[in-house]
């Protein structure tokens, strides 16, 4: 269980899923989190000097999977588990947490015990649910939010409803009319057959959904999608297609639908794909004019037999991953692709961006063991820091190692505080 004790011991604490939907007050202080299996970090962020300072961590009782903040930034959400790539795990959680001013954060209530391992979770556009997604099974559940800011009961929901192949993230759509699940779908494997993919929408009204739409080009094969944003202005909808490393944009309705055909569809790597990479986490710029997202590479959760290993790794000729900056046109939605600038480290399964787009901090999960030289290097994982200029394009700045031991940083983020 997560207790007050597990989390007292927080030196700083507001957390929030990057890109986040709605506005955040622009002369707000920043905070960065980063989540290695159950320590989660706090860092201060200084944007004239870009860099981050560690503060402090706090213990939480299983791997940190996902954080997002309540609209009003006084309230946090943070979903724990002991599963993860290899390990099904047996105890999940949500829980609630007060934020002051400073980002010192308080358990807020009891956590609420969880079915299954959560993979990605949200707070909709009203502030009054908690919406919650899961990859095995795929599935969604929808909790309230009191008034005071707890976690309240799950909602039941209708019977059938269309979760599709492993569900990766669930977001409420600007008009809080309807939700998306992006269900990923899986490779094929020497075993079984492609699973496929789909973006399904669904219905949303007092916490309760309806099947709407499922969303997918043919019957869902060779599409494998993994997170989604929303233009801040206009009617569009960009897809992070992680199997294939595309990207897809998609007409919003004005019910919340979807269009049933992609407007645009774009490669995220130059030159052929060889699938060494995966698309990943995706994020619109505040401003609406450009859209970025991560190529992943580098990591395996177990080495294929007959290749190179050193310490247990993989060993890889590159990270093999990269930031894929798009510039959007403003009249007609469609991205083109301008800038992919080296991560500086493997598999940036999660990144962020400052409410003013000043810097992005891509989260590398791992270590990587690279052939350079004739020598075998490891390279930490770690926080890699870029500085946003007016034209869209990302410039390193620096990189922070961070010790993962045997594990993960799994996510990480920043959030203006109230």
């Amino acid at each position: 269980m997560l207790s007050r004790r597990t989390v007292c011991a927080f030196l700083a604490g507001s957390v929030s899923a990057p890109a986040l939907s709605f506005a955040q007050p622009s002369e707000a202080k920043t905070a960065f989190y980063s989540g290695v299996w159950s320590d989660f970090t706090r860092y201060d962020i200084d944007f004239d000097a870009m860099t981050l300072t560690r503060r402090g961590t706090a213990k939480l009782p299983g791997g940190v999977q996902y954080a997002w903040p309540h609209p009003s930034q006084r309230f946090l959400y943070v979903t724990t588990s002991t599963g993860g790539p290899g390990m099904s795990g047996n105890s999940h959680h949500v829980g609630a947490f007060g934020v002051d001013a400073s980002g010192d954060v308080t358990p807020h209530g009891e956590p609420l015990t969880l079915r299954w391992r959560p993979i990605h979770h949200s707070v909709d556009r009203s502030g009054q649910f908690l919406l919650i997604a899961y990859n095995n099974p795929s599935a969604v559940s929808v909790h309230q939010i009191k008034p005071d800011g707890m976690i309240g009961d799950e909602i039941k929901q209708p019977e059938k409803l269309d979760f599709g192949i492993y569900g990766h993230q669930i977001l409420a759509t600007p008009s809080n009319q309807s939700l998306i699940l992006v269900a990923r779908g899986n490779n094929a494997t020497a075993k079984s057959p492609e699973d496929p993919g789909a973006l399904k929408v669904y219905g949303f009204k007092d916490g309760v959904l309806s099947n709407k739409a499922s969303v997918a080009p043919g019957t869902g094969l060779g599409f494998g999608p993994r997170h989604l944003d929303f233009h801040p202005t206009q009617p569009w909808v960009y897809v992070s297609v992680e199997r294939q490393n595309e990207l897809y944009v998609y007409q919003l309705q004005p019910d919340g639908g979807l269009s049933p055909e992609p407007l645009f569809i774009k490669d995220t790597v130059p030159g052929i794909d060889n699938h060494v990479s995966s698309a990943g986490p995706i994020h619109v710029h505040p401003n609406g004019r450009f859209v970025y997202l991560t190529n992943r590479g580098g990591w395996t959760s177990s080495p294929p037999p007959g290749s190179e290993v050193h310490n247990g790794m993989r060993v890889f000729e590159s990270t093999n991953s990269n930031i894929a900056v798009f510039s959007i046109n403003q009249e007609t939605g469609e991205p083109t692709l301008i800038q992919n600038i080296d991560a500086e480290g493997a598999h940036p399964r999660t990144f962020s961006i400052d409410a003013k787009a000043r810097m992005l901090v891509a989260g590398n999960l791992v270590p990587v063991a690279l052939r350079r030289d004739g020598q075998i290097a490891v390279v930490p994982a770690g926080l890699s820091v870029f500085q946003m200029a007016n034209d869209g394009k990302l410039e390193f700045v620096r990189k922070y190692d961070v010790d993962t031991g045997k594990l993960t940083q799994w996510w990480t983020g920043m959030i203006a505080l109230a």
